[in-house]
């Protein structure tokens, strides 16, 4: 697979990184921002070309697919001109800034024959994964109850960022920014929410449009309740974790390690405590699991199936940041089949 690079801010770095260790698997074509200094010096700095233009990589031949690592906001233009040039597409997180927007895309992309991934990487730690197979195969029974805890902190100094903690750009706060990768995790696992009841907030720690603070109370689908709590004001950071009771055993993954606890009092251990971006240093953690997803994507390339994430699949994390932000503006319980 020949993919070219469209993005080159902070959120690039573990991208380069797994691509590097991708070499011979997957062969970087060009890279590309808007800002011509930075295209040329990464491009020098990692030996690769350098685009001109967003038309340039469309006209390119050579280019099979892309990976957008811009801002939400910028994600309709560069969708849209690649789809329609056939370059298949794996685009950070979030889709679009809204689920409406998110489903857009996906539609545009599905319409065209396009493959469109997301990048959503924790579902490809071994902690996950285990966890992924655990509940798949009802070791832990049945679930009872869900808790999802993201307690991260973030300076002042993150959000003076030009369009950074704006609607405008983001879209959201800690919500669709953050949580977002504990929260798609949680819906691969337990399943689609059916209705939420949530406030949110912005704290004395930032000065920021955007919520900081979100907590949620949730009713799945299947019946079971649940619970969020997502900040970037809790100092100086903690790792993220989600947990899952059932009738036969609890099962908590935080950093990245899993420990599943029976009821009979065996204990099971998968995984090692990993660097989240919980912290003051939002990079702060390994490339091998992005490595595992663009692996994946340039795999269904190749063999002509659905990547593991798809667009379509993380709309569903989406509609729940876009109900509870709607339970939270209005004070009532949201039910999903609602959002639209």
């Amino acid at each position: 697979m020949h993919v070219a690079i469209i993005g080159l801010g902070m959120a690039s770095r573990p991208h380069l990184a797994a691509l590097k260790k991708l070499k011979g698997k997957v062969t970087v074509s060009g890279v590309y921002a808007r800002d011509s200094h930075k295209t040329k010096e990464l491009a020098d700095i990692h030996d690769y070309h350098a685009f001109s233009s967003l038309e340039e990589i469309a006209q390119c031949k050579k280019t099979d697919a892309v990976i957008i690592i811009t801002p939400p906001n910028s994600r309709q233009q560069i969708v849209d001109k690649m789809s329609a040039a056939g370059k298949h597409i794996l685009t950070e997180k979030p889709l679009e800034r809204t689920y409406a927007a998110a489903e857009k895309l996906v539609d545009i992309c599905e319409t065209r024959g396009v493959v469109f991934a997301v990048v959503l990487q924790h579902r490809f730690r071994v902690g996950a994964q285990r966890l992924i197979e655990a509940i798949s195969a009802h070791e832990l029974g049945d679930l009872a109850l869900v808790r999802a805890e993201i307690p991260w902190w973030r300076e002042q100094s993150y959000y003076e960022v030009a369009g950074r903690g704006t609607y405008q750009q983001d879209g959201g706060g800690v919500l669709i920014t953050q949580a977002i990768h504990v929260l798609d995790l949680m819906l691969c696992i337990a399943g689609p929410v059916a209705k939420v009841q949530a406030l949110s907030a912005t704290t004395k720690f930032h000065d920021i449009e955007t919520e900081d603070f979100a907590s949620c109370g949730l009713i799945f689908e299947s019946g079971i309740p649940g619970s969020i709590v997502a900040t970037t004001s809790s100092y100086p950071g903690g790792s993220e974790k989600l947990t899952l009771d059932g009738t036969l055993g609890s099962a908590t993954l935080e950093a990245g390690k899993l420990v599943i606890t029976w009821r009979d009092g065996k204990t099971e251990q998968v995984g090692e405590v990993t660097g989240t971006g919980g912290g003051s240093d939002p990079m702060d953690f390994p490339c091998d699991w992005h490595q595992s997803l663009i692996e994946d994507f340039s795999d269904a390339l190749a063999n002509d199936r659905s990547p593991k994430i798809t667009g379509r699949e993380a709309l569903a994390v989406h509609k729940l940041i876009d109900a509870i932000k709607i339970s939270s503006d209005q004070g009532r319980l949201v039910s999903l089949k609602d959002i639209t």
